[in-house]
């Protein structure tokens, strides 16, 4: 019968902006000395952290020990529903349909407001018509790039 391991997750502080580093340093050493961490966690909304899983807090704790840019980590410990959120990321394209209004935040034509004429689901792309261009130029973006607009 196997037995079931919890892992516990630790928010661990950086120096900001120094969280790749981190993540690289730490995947170093757990690959160097086989240390008894499941994985290491970069959330992009959570600036200035990485996410530690852990057997337990001794565990993390020694995986951390005089490791350049480490500035603490958060008392206690994450729930996996604190994270669960960072990890399952939501498409964007289905959210889209056509004919919606979109606004583009990202790229050369971030700010402007397009009308969807198609959608290719599997590229995780949608074409859209700007609306602010003198004439109609069909323009195919990420749809990471775009949001439905609150028109």
């Amino acid at each position: 019968m196997t037995q079931e391991i919890k892992s516990h997750f630790f928010a661990i502080r950086t120096t900001g902006g120094q969280e790749k580093v981190v993540l690289g340093l730490l995947d170093n050493r757990i690959k160097l000395k086989k240390l008894n961490i499941q994985s290491v966690l970069l959330l992009e909304n959570l600036k200035g952290y990485v996410v530690l899983e852990a057997i337990d807090a001794n565990a993390a704790f020694d995986a951390l020990q005089g490791m350049r840019h480490i500035r603490g980590q958060l008392r206690g410990e994450l729930q996996f529903k604190d994270i669960e959120g960072y990890l399952i990321k939501k498409s964007t394209v289905s959210e889209l349909s056509v004919d919606k209004i979109v606004e583009i935040i990202g790229g050369p034509f971030k700010g402007m407001k397009a009308t969807v004429t198609r959608i290719d689901h599997d590229k995780e792309e949608a074409t859209v018509i700007l609306l602010d261009a003198p004439y109609q130029l069909p323009v195919t973006v990420d749809a990471n790039y775009l949001k439905l607009s609150s028109q």
